[in-house]
């Protein structure tokens, strides 16, 4: 599909440093964030909630101290927004390994990481700041250590300054 005929798929694409940003709406609900490579283009978001999410997603680019402020469509199971809470009060800066997050709610890593790869709603869920106890981690369902996803995550946790796991003792970019 080239990406001028895939851009409709979205109701508005933000540019980003790592390529962009598609944001879906339906109704009165954002249902879905996708990172996107650098051959899509902007595109100006076709009605009010589209905007409102392309500004604050724009927002939090500039400064990763933003506050998403959006309506999310109820999406997932109990597992996954049990998951997803416990994400979501990571702050800026930090990191968890998913065998962290497993233990605080009860899981095992590997149920965390597919709930993580399962999160339509990246940036407003920071899924990018739990990574593995040896590395990075996958993210987006993609571990590819040199994709795009992968990028991605990286370009996300320096923005918002993380620069190593304490319990990792080492780097988590290359």
């Amino acid at each position: 599909m080239k990406p001028d005929r895939a851009s409709l798929l979205f109701n508005a694409i933000v540019p980003a440093p790592f390529g962009a940003l598609g944001i879906r709406t339906a109704d009165d609900k954002v249902c879905e964030l996708v990172y996107l490579p650098p051959s899509f283009a902007e595109k100006s978001a076709d009605s009010a909630l589209a905007g409102q999410a392309a500004q604050q997603v724009a927002r939090y680019l500039q400064d990763p101290d933003a506050v998403f402020d959006l309506p999310l469509l109820d999406v997932g199971t109990e597992f996954q927004r049990k998951v997803w809470q416990h994400i979501h009060a990571i702050p800026r800066g930090a990191v968890r390994t998913y065998g962290h997050v497993a233990r605080v709610i009860g899981s095992a890593p590997r149920a965390v990481g597919q709930a993580c790869g399962a999160n339509r709603f990246p940036l407003v869920i920071p899924c990018h700041r739990v990574t593995a106890t040896g590395g990075l981690g996958g993210f987006a369902n993609q571990d590819d250590e040199n994709g795009f996803h992968l990028s991605v995550k990286r370009w996300l946790l320096r923005h918002e300054g993380a620069t190593a796991s304490p319990w990792q003792q080492q780097s988590i970019f290359p």
